[in-house]
């Protein structure tokens, strides 16, 4: 294997630090106080070209492979993990168009991301966690049209996104054989956002409910075969767990600069606390963990690359990232100790916005038992 990146992989990812640093790391606190990101950071975003980063070359994309989104998701975790979220579910949303949507389809979808606006990926419910055969939003066939029911929730972009996948069943209490994916646009008649919810990290992410009050949209609008909602779904997921493992090691290493810096700025008994071995052990075991994670998500990232089998590592990238983001985290305040808990310093942060990344895009419980299912079927 090839450790090296290549000249235009290291200049993008040199870009993503510049525009993280720049336009990024310096409001991180305003943006997580305030729960969103500021006015005109997606404008910066998209000018940067990081909000189209999955968008083949065919629909004048950057058509770039997964190690390099990579590379530019765990540049933009280190900055904020709100922001890398906002970005992120612009990937995550596309997968399904990327997958199975037609030429048309994929035509309109695209043009929207490269004029710059976000896209939401829905299939969660308050009803319907892990358990996506339990989606109890509906698509009832009306001629040429479907009509959409339903409420869903915890939707990353939900009310600053300008298009949409939604998963509703098609079938009537057929559970996961009637799951349906459709592209909705925002303006669409009864589709409408609820409330947004105030969360504990990823604040600059925004999350709302959605609610689908007699939802008509054309049967164009329908992606893949009707009932395939659910493959459509967990090939997306697949596809999305290693970048959440690349926003998860951008967290854990922004925290742990963080505690190197500071074991050697802060004295005690007379001496740096870098110099005292307990500490050294733990951020010896916090750098092994970390480059574990990343070898791990760029595993996956290339596999995937290759056109090769990768659901197993991809679970275990995201499963495994999102564990050591939360331990690394962890560990980081307790090496700042009661500085390490108040906000002046930026620890209490990545520890916040890391408990997500075990949560989001399939619990790590459910990744688990995918790696299981994997190697046991």
């Amino acid at each position: 294997m090839d450790f090296n990146f290549t000249p235009d992989q290291l200049a993008l990812r040199k870009m993503a630090q510049e525009v993280v640093a720049k336009e990024v790391i310096p409001y991180v606190h305003e943006m997580d106080h305030d729960g969103k990101m500021r006015p005109d950071l997606l404008k910066k975003l998209d000018d940067a070209g990081l909000v189209s980063l999955v968008v083949p070359e065919e629909y004048d994309g950057p058509g770039l492979d997964a190690v390099t989104i990579a590379l530019i998701y765990e540049e933009l975790g280190k900055g904020c993990a709100g922001v890398a979220t906002s970005v992120a579910a612009n990937a995550l949303a596309s997968y399904p168009v990327i997958l199975v949507g037609t030429d048309e389809q994929k035509k309109h979808w695209f043009d929207v991301i490269n004029s710059g606006k976000l896209a939401a990926f829905a299939l969660t419910e308050p009803g319907a966690g892990s358990d996506a055969g339990a989606v109890s939003t509906t698509a009832a066939k009306d001629g040429d049209d479907y009509i959409l029911n339903g409420t869903k929730c915890f939707i990353t972009n939900g009310g600053i996104a300008d298009i949409f996948v939604i998963f509703a069943n098609a079938r009537k209490s057929a559970g996961i054989r009637g799951l349906t994916a459709f592209v909705i646009d925002r303006n669409t008649p009864g589709f409408s956002v609820g409330k947004e919810e105030d969360k504990m990290g990823i604040r600059a992410s925004n999350t709302c409910e959605l609610i689908l009050d007699n939802v008509r949209i054309p049967a164009a609008n329908r992606l893949g075969r009707e009932g395939e909602g659910f493959k459509i779904a967990m090939r997306t997921l697949d596809a999305a767990r290693p970048l959440v493992g690349a926003v998860s090691v951008g967290i854990a290493q922004a925290a742990f600069d963080a505690a190197v810096k500071y074991s050697k700025e802060r004295e005690q008994f007379g001496k740096p606390i870098a110099s005292f071995q307990l500490v050294q052990a733990m951020l010896a075991d916090m750098a092994i963990a970390i480059e574990t994670a990343r070898l791990l998500v760029f595993k996956a990232c290339w596999l995937k690359d290759q056109n090769l089998p990768f659901a197993k590592e991809a679970a275990m990238a995201k499963c495994y990232a999102a564990d050591v983001a939360m331990k690394v985290t962890t560990d980081a305040v307790q090496v700042l100790g009661g500085y390490g808990y108040i906000k002046e310093y930026p620890t209490e942060k990545y520890m916040r916005d890391a408990k997500i990344m075990q949560i989001y895009e399939g619990t790590n419980q459910i990744q688990r038992l995918v790696i299981a299912n994997q190697i046991l079927y």
